[in-house]
């Protein structure tokens, strides 16, 4: 049985990959390639938030007994890339190339900054404190597998 980190990591990975996708066809002006990288890849972070919000975070702060502290900032971060997707959505809406890019590396930047967080601090104090995971595993909803 993996571990949630695992398993949340390779999730991330497979988000960052949609993106690229999304970001090189939108580069080489392949507007249908980037509309499917685009609506794959906003499922599928949009998906990750809920399963961390509804799932793995509720999870972790009932065995912790902390909303207050790193499940709150990531979900505040969420927040803020939920905004920049919003952004985005409109630019490929618009197919308005170079407003697209412009977001997609602010967007980028902050999803780097929020992964390294979750993996390297949070994703381990759950794997930590979730123990056995499996009870989780088994809720949580992701593809892009």
């Amino acid at each position: 049985m993996d571990a949630i980190s695992d398993i949340m990591t390779h999730h991330h990975r497979a988000c960052d990959e949609l993106f690229s996708n999304m970001e090189n066809a939108v580069s080489s002006g392949d507007w249908d390639s980037a509309d499917s990288a685009w609506k794959e890849f906003q499922g599928n972070i949009l998906n990750h938030f809920a399963s961390e919000e509804e799932t793995l975070f509720p999870a972790f702060e009932d065995v912790t007994g902390n909303s207050q502290g790193p499940t709150m900032v990531m979900k505040m971060e969420h927040e803020q890339m939920r905004s920049l997707l919003d952004g985005l959505k409109q630019a490929m809406e618009e197919r308005h190339a170079e407003q697209v890019l412009g977001v997609a590396d602010t967007l980028m930047m902050m999803i780097q900054q929020h992964n390294m967080k979750e993996e390297q601090i949070l994703y381990p104090m759950i794997d930590q404190a979730l123990s056995p995971a499996e009870p989780i595993i088994d809720k949580l909803t992701l593809s892009a597998e």
